[in-house]
């Protein structure tokens, strides 16, 4: 039984959560879901609860999924190999279906049925939809991995108008009638840019970007995309995540106002980066 303290907590959140959800209200967020909480079920649930909470206060959320281990698991089911280039995944024309059957058939709707099991009015769509994600090839040595070159949200804004939460997976096209695998992060970014959206949030398996990778508790809160090129100069960032930082820098070009990278390990990350005074993870924006 909750004790008075309990409650006087609980309403202080509240109190708190306030002006963000007034700031908030009637703008466009988009998730952009991946990591640890796309495979533990129990912070898949958690996620969920969240953007269907986001949903319910106006916030209009727009869910962009990947699914790169599930593809993996698929394309070593029909005895197929997983080559990866420069990071990325080699896509022939084979792999390519595989992507399209993963991210926008099993994926993409079983996340729509446990958002609308818990209460939220979900819509699954692929960026084939509506002509959402026009694709060229992003290098001829990665095959059928698509770099946008027109991005149409008429689908996404229509859906959200209607009051649904889209859920997007990251699967392209050209006019030729190809299908293209397209980097969730970078088509969150583009997505976010071309929904004039408030805030882009990248789930992660790491807590933000450190000063020193293995002490958490050096995260820098705030960075200015100005301050990118020196932070990579320094060593601060590097590795795998140059090309994630640099989908945050490109957000912020396409005038998106702030991009967090949060831990998708913690339950709740997103409500606790854009609802209360102190996130939890890095803060992109622009300026110096």
């Amino acid at each position: 039984m909750d004790t008075i303290n309990d409650k006087q907590f609980r309403a202080q959140v509240l109190v708190e959560a306030l002006p963000y959800i007034q700031s908030y209200n009637g703008k466009i967020v988009v998730v952009k879901y991946g990591g640890n909480a796309m495979i533990n079920d129990e912070l898949k649930e958690s996620v969920m609860r969240d953007i269907v909470l986001l949903n319910l206060i106006g916030i209009k959320v727009v869910l962009v999924h990947g699914g790169g281990p599930e593809i993996s698991e698929m394309l070593k089911k029909i005895g197929k190999e997983s080559k990866f280039v420069d990071g990325l995944r080699y896509t022939d024309e084979e792999t390519a279906e595989v992507v399209r059957m993963v991210l926008a058939g099993k994926i993409n709707k079983s996340l729509v049925n446990l958002l609308e099991s818990i209460g939220g009015k979900a819509l699954g769509l692929c960026g084939i939809d509506g002509h959402m994600m026009k694709c060229c090839k992003q290098d001829e040595k990665l095959g059928f991995v698509g770099k946008i070159t027109e991005m149409n949200t008429k689908v996404i804004t229509d859906a959200l108008d209607a009051g649904y939460i889209p859920v997007v997976s990251t699967v392209g096209y050209d006019d030729e009638g190809n299908i293209y695998n397209v980097n969730a992060d970078t088509a969150s970014a583009v997505i976010a840019g071309a929904l004039n959206a408030q805030s882009l949030i990248l789930m992660t398996d790491i807590r933000g970007v450190c000063r020193n990778r293995e002490d958490e508790t050096s995260l820098i809160e705030k960075i200015f995309v100005s301050d990118i090129p020196s932070y990579i100069k320094q060593g601060i960032i590097s590795g795998g995540m140059i090309p994630k930082i640099e989908c945050c820098r490109e957000a912020i070009r396409r005038g998106v106002e702030k991009v967090f990278i949060t831990d998708g390990r913690v339950a709740h990350s997103i409500l606790v980066e854009i609802l209360s005074d102190q996130g939890i993870g890095t803060m992109f924006v622009k300026g110096d």
